[in-house]
């Protein structure tokens, strides 16, 4: 049952017919796992925290610098050199004082991600590289616990949904193979601050419709973001028969 204060909070959610109070309970009782504290991963923290998940789960090795300031809006200049994962946590408490924020200070290793994972209703990848996000892929394929992905670089995002409960959906090896993938970070290529909100505050919103069961999620599809001209693109995601990581063969 909701408290009186939660009733309050969440209360221009639980107005929507859609959504009600069944919604609201369903983000009480998740557990929410997010990979990275940076550019995605904060407003995906500070939304989900907000929206009222009652469990995140935060996992980052990183300090904040000062290059990180331009687009990690959970951050100040006051907080240079100290941990991203306890800083975004500390931020989530700040704003809902009732949300459960735990922090993983260090980098995953392979046992690791399957175990965080097991652990979760729903993973949220914030990541900027592919062996943890291929890893995280297996881990999430492996327990039928859905992904969440997204993507910022330059000017452009994409964003995609993997939830291995449905036999039609693909999963993120389904997309990229793991061989002739190369790394490219925004400390290379660089990005424009306002790109990372958009797509993790679209990530967040995916990850409401996953856990409350409301409206269509991104399953089979990528979006493709182009900021600069303000466009989006959908592309249609086939299941990979023959994929090593969740394919049938």
């Amino acid at each position: 049952m909701l408290s009186d204060d939660e009733l309050l909070r969440f209360s221009r959610q639980i107005l929507m017919p859609r959504f009600d109070i069944a919604g609201q309970e369903a983000l009480l009782s998740a557990r929410v796992l997010v990979i990275g504290a940076g550019g995605l991963g904060c407003p995906v923290a500070l939304y989900l925290g907000a929206a009222g998940v009652g469990h995140l789960t935060l996992v980052d090795d990183d300090v904040i610098e000062l290059a990180n300031l331009q687009r990690q809006i959970a951050f100040e200049t006051t907080q240079i050199g100290e941990s991203k994962a306890e800083a975004l946590a500390a931020r989530v408490r700040s704003i809902n004082p009732a949300a459960s924020v735990n922090v993983v200070n260090r980098r995953l290793a392979p046992d690791d991600f399957a175990h965080e994972v097991a652990e979760a209703t729903l993973v949220l990848d914030c990541s900027d590289n592919f062996s943890t996000r291929f890893a995280l892929n297996r881990a999430c394929v492996a327990a039928g616990v859905p992904l969440i992905s997204g993507a910022a670089i330059r000017g452009e995002g994409q964003l995609s949904v993997y939830d291995s409960r449905l036999p039609e959906s693909p999963c993120y090896h389904c997309l990229y193979p793991e061989q002739g993938n190369e790394d490219l970070t925004c400390s290379e290529a660089g990005v424009i601050a306002p790109l990372v909100g958009m797509i993790g505050s679209a990530q967040a919103m995916e990850a409401i419709k996953v856990i409350s069961g409301v409206g269509r999620p991104l399953v089979g599809r990528l979006l493709i973001l182009d900021a600069w001209e303000m466009q989006w693109r959908e592309m249609k995601l086939l299941k990979d028969p023959d994929c090593p990581v969740c394919g049938s063969k």
